[in-house]
């Protein structure tokens, strides 16, 4: 295998492959959420540098996405803000209204199934950090998405992400590879990122009927979905937890 990081600035043409490569790797309702109408278009034509994949030349395979946003940050928990969504909000706001970022947001890091299970995402993270680095940025800020929080969707968010293994490493695979990568937990928020939709369209997503109103568990979901046929809505938030990486001055933990 001959990897390589591709921008999507140098080759767009690799990202038209990954719906389809990359099918069933996040949930579909998690491809609905309701920020993407207003910013993820803008994400390809305003930071085309910031998004990339891990290509395999010699195969032509597309091993790995990853999706980043330059943003400002004041270096506390409070100033991470609220997740996902807030976190997107800001970036365009800074780059709008041309402030400096202190900060790579990390938005998003998908491994294909056939190339799961490979290290590849602890590669795009430390290649997230040699960018934040060469762009003279001081932290890699990830609003993560824990790995097994939808087998615990009902545990509240904070408690799911202080637990631990017998070896005293974090529960939770993906929080427990950034730490080992030098990443920090500095916060964890229950309403990171917001998906709404009609009953029909959560059915769809979810492959669930929701015969009447009320807080349902479903599949992939990290919490709740509120049912309310009257009004014909279904509404769910997201929880994330934060991990800082610092990389001014600080080599790339190896794999």
């Amino acid at each position: 295998m001959t990897m390589e990081i591709v921008r999507h600035s140098e080759r767009p043409e690799l990202w038209d492959r990954i719906p389809e490569e990359f099918a069933g790797v996040v949930p579909e309702y998690n491809l609905h959420g309701d920020i993407n109408a207003d910013f993820w278009t803008r994400l390809f034509s305003d930071f085309p540098d910031h998004q990339f994949v891990l290509h395999d030349a010699e195969s032509d395979a597309i091993l790995g996405a990853g999706r980043t946003l330059p943003r400002t940050w004041d270096g506390t928990p409070e100033g991470l803000g609220t997740g996902l969504d807030a976190s997107i909000a800001a970036a365009f706001a800074d780059h709008d209204a041309g402030a400096a970022p202190d900060a790579l947001c990390a938005l998003g890091i998908e491994i294909p199934h056939a190339h799961q299970g490979k290290g590849l995402s602890g590669a795009l993270l430390r290649h997230m950090t040699q960018m934040a680095r060469a762009d003279g940025l001081s932290h890699v800020i990830v609003p993560v998405r824990p790995t097994w929080k939808d087998r615990y969707p009902l545990v509240p968010i904070e408690r799911y992400a202080a637990w631990t293994r017998a070896d005293g490493a974090p529960f939770d695979p993906w929080i427990r590879t950034q730490v080992r990568l030098g990443g920090t937990i500095a916060a964890s928020v229950t309403q990171s990122s917001r998906i709404t939709g009609t009953v029909a369209e959560w059915e769809s997503w979810t492959g669930m009927a929701f015969p009447d109103d009320g807080a349902y568990v479903f599949p992939g979901g990290l919490d709740t979905v509120l049912i309310d046929r009257a009004r014909d809505r279904g509404a769910y938030w997201e929880p994330c937890v934060w991990i800082t990486h610092e990389v001014r001055g600080r080599a790339v933990p190896p794999p």
